[in-house]
């Protein structure tokens, strides 16, 4: 994932912006992005969608599936049916990412949500970092507490605890990442201590809103994976006039800049085409290389 947003960030990858679907009777909506990186050997298409009805029926809320195929033919290469796991993985990756490179050495981390990009992003948190405790939000307290059983069941040695309200993790995290599909603001100002990193995961399209633009005015350090995209989908649609400041994630990591003592910082997702096709390169030619070794190649 480093990779992939420092060729977005050198310009290596044509990446056209996220085309969006909504089915407004089923409040859902239905995301495709696609990306081609120059001399590269594939180039992938991503549809990711959300049917919010679907928990009633007893299926997954969350769906998608990848598309590579070959740069040279134009032929498939490969069909990824994985329910849009690979998106929610890759996501992960990039956030734990981005904290890495801001050298964080947290202990206690917070999350906003109790979907599976929330349970993906907890559990890549406390690979990469020396986290102790979780402590999760989320609009129900079942699905929250569902959620803490399965991130304590994936990382054992972690202590995970639900809060009350998203406020009660911005005390208790100096890191806290917001995966949910609100549209309007979950953490104010007034509640963020100095030294805290978000990772704003959730707005992703036009009219998603996790934080109060004050947050992100406040902050000394505002990055984007995307300016372009962020401007258009992310919290950077809420505050326009923020745009000139936010670095972008792979020219921060290619030219970091530490922010001052005590400073807030704010990264703002909005999901890479790029990321998209670096997952999929990477997943395929693994199982190629488990299938030319099964065949004795």
């Amino acid at each position: 994932m480093r990779d992939a947003v420092i060729a977005y960030a050198r310009g290596e990858c044509d990446m056209p912006m996220p085309m969006h679907l909504e089915i407004p009777e089923l409040r859902a909506e239905i995301q495709m992005k696609s990306s081609y990186r120059r001399g590269g050997r594939y180039f992938a298409l991503k549809m990711a969608a959300t049917f919010p009805g679907n928990a009633e029926r007893g299926v997954a809320v969350g769906n998608g599936m990848m598309l590579l195929a070959s740069a040279e033919t134009g032929e498939p290469a490969a069909f990824l049916d994985d329910g849009g796991y690979l998106t929610g993985v890759r996501t992960a990756a990039v956030a734990a990412m981005v904290a890495r490179e801001l050298g964080r050495r947290d202990r206690a981390v917070g999350i906003l949500g109790c979907g599976l990009q929330a349970r993906l992003s907890a559990e890549s948190h406390a690979r990469m970092l020396p986290a102790a405790r979780i402590v999760i939000w989320g609009r129900a307290r079942e699905r929250a507490e569902a959620c803490a059983r399965d991130v304590r069941a994936a990382a054992p040695g972690v202590e995970m605890e639900v809060a009350e309200t998203p406020a009660e993790v911005a005390r208790a995290c100096r890191l806290i990442l917001t995966c949910t599909a609100s549209r309007g603001p979950l953490l104010y100002a007034p509640e963020i201590e100095p030294g805290t990193l978000i990772l704003a995961v959730g707005a992703d399209a036009a009219g998603k809103q996790e934080l109060e633009p004050a947050i992100l005015r406040r902050a000394g350090l505002m990055l984007a994976d995307s300016r372009e995209q962020c401007e258009k989908f992310g919290e950077l649609q809420h505050a326009p006039d923020l745009w000139g400041r936010a670095v972008e994630i792979g020219d921060y990591c290619r030219n970091p800049r530490p922010a001052a003592p005590g400073a807030i910082t704010v990264c703002d997702f909005t999901g890479l085409g790029a990321e998209d096709l670096y997952i999929a390169e990477y997943v395929y030619e693994k199982a190629a290389g488990a299938a030319r070794y099964s065949d004795g190649v």
